[in-house]
């Protein structure tokens, strides 16, 4: 079975991934910032499933975070079949009220990193023939988000990219699928500073049920899958007809916080 490297495996939809593809008997190389979490995966993994897991733990959004943790994957002898990007994280409020700073690393991390280590992974897999790319997205790439600018931005190059890339190996025995879910229970809207966020509300999907749909439609190849039906519907049949402004204050409306 395949070895796959999950990014941002310490939490949310990295870690279900992570228990997803041991769960078919693939070892696994994780990497996040968090190493005690990282360590306690491991453990139950290499308990449950009897698959291999190998821990980095490191800041990918460091400006050579990304290539320091691929470089010592390809010391320690290891091969990386499956690629999965994952890490990443948002923000909420008005563009020019926020931290400049928490920004840029907020694209470094979702964009440089992700890019960094699919052009690295993208050679050998080229080279050898085969291999899968799974770029975690989101339905807030597909539309540019009020509250949440740089956010909704990075996820549509996440989208862009990987499609584009898709195009350029499609002959060459490796696959690139984007998984672009709706809100998902995780501990993104903590970190982003969006609890109370209309769009955090009411049933939404959990982050087992997304990391599943994810890893079979990067088993089968697929292009872009949404988790949900209903954003899905809306995205690819409603919002293309709507002008442009009403899109907008439809996603602001999805960021705005409810009163308490």
């Amino acid at each position: 079975m395949a070895t796959a490297l999950i990014t941002g495996a310490s939490a949310g939809i990295g870690k279900e991934l992570a228990r997803t593809h041991a769960a078919k008997g693939g070892d696994l190389i994780i990497a996040a910032r968090r190493e005690d979490a990282l360590q306690e995966l491991k453990s139950e993994i290499e308990g449950k499933n009897g698959t291999k897991v190998h821990v980095y733990a490191a800041d990918l959004g460091t400006p050579d975070g990304a290539k320091a943790v691929w470089e010592q994957i390809k010391a320690d002898g290891l091969t990386v079949d499956y690629l999965i990007n994952n890490a990443g994280f948002g923000g909420h409020g008005l563009f020019h009220e926020q931290d400049l700073d928490r920004m840029l690393a907020m694209v470094d991390l979702n964009v440089k990193s992700l890019m960094t280590l699919t052009h690295l992974a993208l050679k050998d897999m080229v080279a050898k023939g085969s291999g899968r790319i799974l770029n975690v997205g989101s339905t807030a790439g597909m539309i540019p988000g009020p509250l949440q600018a740089t956010y909704h931005a990075t996820k549509a190059f996440v989208n862009s990219f990987s499609q584009a890339l898709a195009n350029e190996v499609q002959d060459k025995g490796v696959t690139v699928t984007v998984l672009a879910p709706g809100p998902v229970k995780t501990e993104f809207f903590d970190v982003a500073d969006m609890k109370g966020a209309k769009g955090a509300q009411g049933d939404i999907a959990s982050a087992e049920e997304v990391a599943r749909i994810g890893y079979d439609a990067m088993m089968k190849g697929e292009l872009v899958v949404i988790n949900d039906k209903k954003l899905r519907f809306m995205l690819d049949w409603l919002v293309p007809f709507l002008p442009r402004r009403k899109t907008l204050s439809m996603a602001r409306d999805f960021a705005e916080k409810q009163p308490a």
